[in-house]
């Protein structure tokens, strides 16, 4: 048996209707690689700042993933869009740099 530690790569993310939306994840809405999706309508009980009700659907070649609010949007080495679960993304990344 042998052992494997993963090469260091950086990688771009946000967290899904925590943090603003990247530039590159509007590009792939507007192509239509990304759709996003609200549970709930505005003026029905639903602020338009309430984002805990946002997700999306990321289309990849594997398939259809989803994207839940507090998961992290990735923009992975070869532009590969996907989504993680907060804990295993902590246990797998560590922050490098913010941009604000």
């Amino acid at each position: 048996m042998a052992k494997y530690r993963k090469k260091p790569v950086l990688i771009e993310a946000f967290r899904m209707g925590i943090d603003t939306w990247p530039d590159w994840f509007t590009e792939e809405v507007n192509q239509n690689n990304i759709t996003t999706h609200r549970i709930g309508e505005i003026g029905q009980g639903l602020s338009p700042f309430d984002h805990s009700k946002i997700h999306c659907k990321i289309k990849t070649p594997e398939g259809e993933t989803t994207g839940n609010y507090g998961d992290y949007i990735i923009k992975g080495i070869q532009g590969e869009v996907y989504s993680c679960k907060p804990d295993i993304f902590e246990q797998t990344y560590n922050l490098v740099s913010k941009e604000n």
